[in-house]
């Protein structure tokens, strides 16, 4: 067995450098909606590799226990040969990872042969599963089926993200009209603000280009709604485009600032900005507005110290990352470009930004103040970034650098305080600042410093903050009363599936006294009723639609909740499934189980009863 052991620590070592770096780093397999069959039979062999290691570790099986080893082994061979066929369907293989997949199977295979004396000795002994040690070699083997089987799980998990509907179609856009419509390129735009941003901009009735490498995401965010570009040079320079958002960039927070991490941060800021401003320059007409994002890291650590946009920069990572975002910038200017530098604070949303990471440990009971808890934090709520960006657009006069912060920034305590008061949790807990910093090095500044960042050039402009205190920010995003005094207007359903119907009468009849405006629509009788939202026939058969009076549609399960919170009789239903260990599981079963379930027996019952009536 030494062999074999020595041969499957090769096949694991190669196989975990293969998915790290290949189907993680480079393709992303995980993010791509394209990949799912090509993960779903990663997910299978990994469970069985999972299972063989773990298996052999510790055990002999003999006799007839030998048929379900071999089945095993068998099996895998089978799904590499699928996997094979899927990945050639779907991706171009590079050079280096077909010939790691050839050695994988080649290596596999003499593993195979070094086994197979083995199981025929096991196959004529006495039927029975006899345990045995082979030292450091079980508890290694051990560890190598433990993380496989956890890489088998993360994929099966990622599988079903990519099989479920495509987020415009659970979270549908309504597109608006103006009578002075844009043409607005966004980089960036699958990012956290960058979403909120492009759905903004539709809703205005404006026409927006997504520039990104990564064309399956922007379809599953955006759908048929935008026009998505992953080469600026194959946009004609004939086209028209009014203005240029550059949001892309990767995430700074998270990977320690090692120095190629930091070219890693420099660089995706600094290219994708030359990139925009070469096209400026390509186009027949120039934008009339180039917006960059930049950030308040731009001014450094300043304690105390009220900073407006006068502020200078400071011989550190993070101003210095910035200095150079904004400088390839400003190169638009040359084109006669408005250019304008939005230096955003920490931006607080329902959905990402700083408030999920921050609002997690709080409701868990973990809350804690990092440091002192005295260091400044000029924050902004997402939907005053949004209507910011628009503001600067449609502002002739306003360029440079703009502060993209709340007029009110607080303290780290004041933050975790108000955190614990809207969820009601407690806050107890201190982590020492020289422990951050210790760990995460440079970095801590962003996190044990802080930065007292004022709005001057925005409310100078007459920008009107909509949510300008820390309060007001957290009820509408961690409260539970920022939809309370909505109407709801339209919930759209699938008649034809009996249960569907049944229980929309229920709740019609519930609704018939407290939801006066409330219609409930059958969906098969009205299939198009949607489709200004892209929404096709097939998408109202297979989930629930709700619209409130501000035009805001919600599907699936988050729709019967909001309708739920509603009811008296089903508050309390509402309430369990905003449980944030509660929620996502039941929206998997309801997008991947339930909701299918019914569309597909609602098809069969139709079918029947049409055969029936030709017959």
């Amino acid at each position: 067995m030494s062999l074999f052991f020595a041969l499957m620590t090769v096949q694991v070592l190669l196989g975990g450098l293969d998915n790290l770096w290949h189907h993680e780093i480079k393709e992303r397999l995980p993010w791509k909606r394209s990949a799912a069959q090509e993960l779903k039979l990663h997910a299978a062999r990994e469970l069985l590799y999972g299972f063989i290691l773990l298996a052999l570790a510790w055990y002999e099986w003999r006799g007839a226990w030998v048929v379900l080893i071999a089945a095993v082994l068998v099996a895998e061979v089978l799904i590499t040969m699928a996997d094979f066929v899927v990945e050639d369907r779907t991706r171009r293989l590079p050079a280096f990872e077909r010939v790691l997949h050839t050695v994988l199977a080649m290596n596999y295979g003499v593993a195979l042969a070094v086994l197979a004396p083995v199981l025929v000795d096991w196959w004529r002994q006495p039927a029975g599963i006899v345990p045995v040690q082979y030292g450091l070699v079980s508890w290694m083997f051990t560890a190598f089926g433990v993380g496989v089987t956890a890489w088998s799980v993360r994929n099966a998990l990622a599988v079903l993200r990519l099989r479920r509907p495509a987020e415009w179609v659970r979270n549908p856009i309504v597109p608006g009209s103006s009578p002075t419509p844009r043409t607005v390129l966004i980089s960036g735009a699958t990012g956290f603000v960058g979403g909120h941003l492009v759905r903004h901009l539709i809703a205005r009735g404006d026409s927006v280009l997504v520039y990104t490498r990564d064309a399956d995401r922007a379809l599953d965010r955006f759908g048929p709604h935008v026009r998505i570009v992953t080469d600026l040079d194959a946009i004609d320079p004939g086209t028209r485009i009014d203005a240029v958002v550059n949001l892309a960039g990767a995430r700074i927070l998270g990977v320690p600032w090692t120095r190629a991490r930091r070219h890693t941060l420099v660089e995706s800021r600094v290219r994708t900005t030359r990139a925009l401003t070469n096209l400026c320059s390509r186009l027949e007409k120039p934008p009339r507005v180039f917006l960059s994002a930049s950030a308040i890291g731009y001014y450094g650590v300043r304690g105390d110290e009220r900073i407006d946009e006068q502020g200078a920069p400071q011989p550190i990572f993070q101003s210095e990352l910035c200095q150079r975002w904004e400088e390839a910038a400003i190169a638009a200017e040359g084109l006669g470009v408005r250019v304008v530098r939005l230096r955003l604070g920490l931006v607080f949303g329902r959905d990402g930004g700083a408030l999920p990471s921050l609002a997690l440990p709080v409701r868990l009971g973990l809350g804690a103040v990092l440091g002192s808890g005295e260091q400044w934090v000029s924050w902004i709520h997402i939907h005053d970034v949004v209507r910011l960006v628009e503001f600067a657009l449609d502002k002739a006069t306003l360029r440079g650098a703009v502060n993209a912060v709340s007029p009110n920034p607080a303290t780290h305590l004041q933050v975790q305080r108000a955190l614990a008061r809207a969820l009601r949790r407690p806050m107890w807990m201190r982590v020492p600042a020289l422990f951050v910093r210790a760990l995460l090095g440079e970095m801590a500044q962003l996190l044990v410093d802080g930065q007292r960042v004022v709005p001057r050039r925005a409310l100078a402009a007459g920008f009107d903050f909509r949510y300008p205190d820390l309060r007001s920010a957290l009820e509408q995003l961690v409260g539970s009363r920022a939809n309370a005094n909505v109407e709801l207007t339209e919930m759209y359903y699938n008649g034809e599936c009996p249960v569907c119907s049944a229980e929309m009468s229920h709740y019609a009849a519930l609704c018939a006294d407290s939801q006066k405006s409330l219609r409930f629509i059958d969906a098969s009788r009205h299939p198009h009723a949607l489709a200004h939202c892209g929404l096709r026939p097939d998408h109202l058969e297979t989930r629930v639609y709700l619209k409130d009076a501000k035009g805001r549609i919600v599907s699936g399960l988050p729709a019967l909740i909001r309708l739920w919170s509603c009811m008296p009789q089903y508050r309390w239903l509402a309430r369990v499934m905003r449980f944030p260990m509660i929620r996502p599981v039941m929206v998997g079963l309801y997008d991947h189980v339930v909701a299918p379930a019914l569309a597909r027996w609602a098809r069969g019952r139709i079918a029947r009863q049409r055969s029936f009536s030709t017959s």
